[in-house]
């Protein structure tokens, strides 16, 4: 079964940075590879919203809100992808999810990991 671990979120103050990290194992280890990437949040009272993409060619794309802060990164040697997120301002705060895409395959999600901005 597809499996998509995510580690990393955490508190920081405004201004600072966090790592986010989805990785896939096991039998679904090629996952990071064949599939489109995405990193959705989802704050108090605001639909859950894609924030940056990666297609399994390598496109990258991000919401108007992050471009700029944000980067999102595969490793295929790793199985994971990464979304790098600097100048964090209150308004990040969310649960964040990576979920991965293929229009073939099907679409899974993980876990869900809180990230917070305050002072």
């Amino acid at each position: 079964q597809v499996q998509l671990v995510q580690s990393g979120g955490g508190s920081v103050q405004p201004g600072g940075s966090l790592r986010l990290s989805c990785s896939s194992s096991g039998r679904s280890a090629n996952i990071i590879r064949h599939y489109d990437m995405m990193w959705y949040r989802e704050a108090p009272g605001k639909q859950r919203e894609v924030v940056a993409t990666i297609t399994a060619g390598g496109t990258k794309a991000y919401a108007d809100s992050v471009d700029g802060r944000f980067g999102i990164s595969r490793d295929n040697a790793e199985n994971t992808v990464e979304l790098q997120m600097d100048s964090l301002k209150p308004e990040d705060t969310a649960v964040y999810y990576c979920y991965a895409w293929s229009r073939f395959a099907g679409a899974y999600w993980g876990q869900g990991t809180q990230v917070t901005v305050s002072s």
